[in-house]
């Protein structure tokens, strides 16, 4: 507990992790030094298990210690932002307001900051007040704060604005609410930059722009660079939410784009009631059964029908019809279950038969979160009173053809193959009012075959399905292709295994470890995870092997993200040919040699890479004695919900380099012998599955 008088109550605090980032170490690294050294500053607060220390005490040691000075002042802000005592959606909005002062005000910036900071916290309410209002107005989500307020953000103001003389207001801004939202996963619900980007470009120029549900403000961010609307309008539950977002706004578009960010409940508590947008976006929340189904019931915003307590989706669609101009176009991200729900038949009917609806596109697993179910998205268009309601429905699958990786997953969606099959579909349906059907992935269906007992708008059902694996020619390639694997995992069989009378268990070799080897120099041990994209420029993008990918035993499939902006881009670990990669989750037996064709690429999270001196270790010999069951039982540690490899405990014997080759050899053998299994089951299953498929569409004779 806090002593009083210890550390004054507006003292930001950090977490060991912050600590670990601001001197560029580990969190193991920490913990010896407050083992070792008596004068390591004291916890302040957190618990026992997950102490925090006050910043500035924490400064000064490392200081002293000459552990700062290389830390990055992107970093050392951040730091200031995350320890704030009035916490960081806070400590964000006051960085935000100020961001703004210096970009639109920058003649007056300067005087301030030569103020001390007790002064500087008195002075800066009254150029903020005009700032804000005269940025969002007088009815606006970012509020003034006080000068008492101020007074803990003064170090963190100085070192935002500094940072912004280095880089932009913009991407100051962007870097800490960056690490905001990373570091508090589950708190917030993102929309990320495809489908967004996506959901504006299928709205089209809009000089208005409305986002009910707004967030972070992905969804209006993306409208924004294109054709620059003239005005923005966002709202959210959460007013601290709503204030940072209206500040990312106002600092991503110049003075021209008025800005507009309410707090509060769109569907109970409309802030824009009289407001005919052209262009609506929205991620609304899924399933809320307290949307307010008692208190809605006589609103005149269900003009297509008083949707159930079940449908609150079905309630968003409709505010935000409701708040576009005749003709204007509402984009929605919607769960899967809404096109075909029996409680919401009524509505889609009506929606159908009056034109609202104009197209639905099926995304693949992974676009965006729920990131385990395809989300749909919806294409509406405002009735134009007077002209005649379209014919058709336009229905898009963008599932079946633009997974780049058999699995799916949101880090092997070929994204651009997404965003390209759906826009080329609804400009030529929104030009021409029909497309060219194509088999399992679009099609105009007519409003007349929707319009049955269930009125279900899920894509696939009403897709023509794809070509069985392309005809039985393509099927006679796949059964060559199988023969001659199966011919050759024939011929790569390991011979009869010679019994050499051993008592499995009793054979003891003189061992020695991993952690062992690279103390020795024997190998190099590094850890995945790290680096980002940007990081070797002119390198072109770098794919990364994941481990799922070594697990599976298949091609890099994994890409770098990219760096938060301000922050510098860090050099991922680059795989050579010879590695040996190790996936430290799941309590599996599995280490893989690197070959050509996989060198190059980057070493994936929760995978380990251990890169062997050849005049000294043997990669084969080395992989294979890391894959024996009982030395994966004894180097593995488990967590709540996973198991974790300790890959330094992990042993092998200690032979001779000829004496490791000639094991090798029979090691590298058993790794074709597996590859070749493995490919075989594919092709099997790939010509199970399509002999099944022909069959059924009449492709393929009986």
């Amino acid at each position: 507990m806090r002593e009083l008088g210890q550390v004054p109550d507006s003292a930001a605090e950090v977490t060991a992790a912050g600590i670990a980032r601001l001197a560029g170490v580990g969190r193991a690294a920490v913990s010896n030094w407050r083992r070792r050294h008596a004068d390591f500053p004291k916890p302040v607060g957190g618990t026992e298990t997950s102490p925090s220390f006050a910043l500035a005490e924490v400064e000064a040691w490392l200081r002293d210690q000459g552990k700062l000075a290389e830390v990055p002042l992107a970093e050392r802000v951040w730091q200031q932002v995350a320890g704030h005592p009035a916490g960081a959606a806070t400590a964000l909005a006051h960085a935000g307001g100020v961001l703004l002062l210096v970009r639109d005000r920058a003649a007056a910036w300067p005087a301030l900051a030569g103020a001390p900071d007790d002064r500087l916290a008195e002075l800066l309410p009254v150029p903020l007040e005009e700032t804000l209002t005269e940025r969002f107005g007088a009815e606006r989500a970012v509020r003034t704060p006080t000068a008492r307020a101020l007074g803990p953000s003064v170090p963190l103001l100085r070192g935002v604005a500094e940072l912004a003389a280095g880089t932009s207001p913009r991407e100051a801004f962007d870097f800490l609410l960056g690490r905001h939202l990373d570091a508090n996963p589950r708190q917030y619900t993102l929309t990320p930059p495809g489908p967004a980007a996506l959901m504006a470009a299928l709205a089209g120029p809009a000089a208005t722009v409305l986002d009910p549900a707004c967030g972070t403000g992905s969804l209006l961010r993306a409208a924004a660079p294109g054709d620059t609307p003239t005005a923005l309008y966002g709202q959210d539950t959460d007013p601290d939410l709503a204030a940072l977002t209206a500040l990312r706004l106002a600092l991503g578009t110049d003075a021209a784009v008025d800005v507009r960010v309410l707090s509060g409940d769109s569907l109970r508590a409309d802030a824009f009631p009289a407001l005919a947008a052209d262009a609506v976006l929205c991620h609304p929340p899924f399933n809320e059964r307290n949307w307010g189904h008692d208190e809605l019931a006589y609103d005149p915003r269900w003009e297509y029908g008083f949707p159930a307590r079940t449908e609150s989706e079905l309630a968003w669609v409709q505010h935000c019809l409701a708040r576009l101009r005749p003709g204007g176009t509402a984009v929605l991200l919607m769960p899967p279950a809404a096109v075909s729900r029996r409680s919401g038949r009524r509505i889609r009917a009506d929606l159908l038969r009056r034109g609202a609806l104009r197209a639905v596109v099926a995304l693949p697993a992974g676009a965006a979160p729920p990131y385990g179910i395809p989300l749909h998205l919806w294409v509406l268009r405002r009735p134009v009173p007077g002209e005649r309601p379209p014919a058709e429905l336009l229905l898009v699958d963008t599932a079946p053809e633009t997974v780049a990786v058999t699995g799916g997953g949101r880090d092997r969606l070929d994204w651009p193959a997404v965003e390209s099959a759906v826009l080329a579909a609804w400009r030529a349906f929104d030009r021409d009012g029909a497309i060219d059907e194509t088999p399992g992935g679009s099609r105009a269906v007519p409003v007349v075959e929707l319009l049955d007992d269930d009125v279900d708008l899920a894509p696939a059902r009403h897709l023509p399905p794809p070509a069985a694996a392309e005809g039985a020619a393509q099927l006679a390639g796949v059964r060559t292709r199988l023969t001659e694997t199966l011919r050759r995992t024939r011929e790569l069989t390991p011979p009869p295994a010679a019994d050499t009378g051993a008592v499995p268990g009793t054979v003891r070799w003189p061992a020695t470890t991993v952690g062992e080897l690279a103390r020795a120099g024997a190998l190099t041990l590094r850890a995945g995870g790290t680096g980002t994209a940007g990081a070797h420029p002119g390198s072109g993008p770098v794919a990364v092997l994941t481990d799922t990918d070594v697990l599976a035993g298949q091609a890099p499939s994994g890409t770098l993200p990219e760096a938060p902006a301000g922050a510098p881009a860090e050099p991922p670990v680059l795989l050579a040919a010879g590695d040996v990669v190790v996936p430290v989750l799941g309590g599996g037996a599995v280490a893989r040699v690197v070959d050509a064709a996989t060198a190059g690429a980057a070493l994936g999270r929760n995978v380990h890479l251990l890169r062997p001196d050849p005049a000294a270790l043997d990669p084969w010999f080395l992989a294979g004695f890391l894959r024996a069951t009982a030395n994966k039982r004894q180097a593995s540690s488990y967590a709540s919900t996973a198991t974790r490899l300790d890959v330094r405990r992990l042993q092998l014997p200690r032979l001779p380099l000829a004496e490791q080759r000639r094991y090798g050899a029979r090691f590298r053998a058993l790794a074709e012998f597996e590859e070749a299994l493995r490919l075989a089951g594919r092709l099997g299953e790939q010509l199970v599955q399509g002999m099944y498929d022909g069959l059924a569409d009449g492709t393929v004779e009986p």
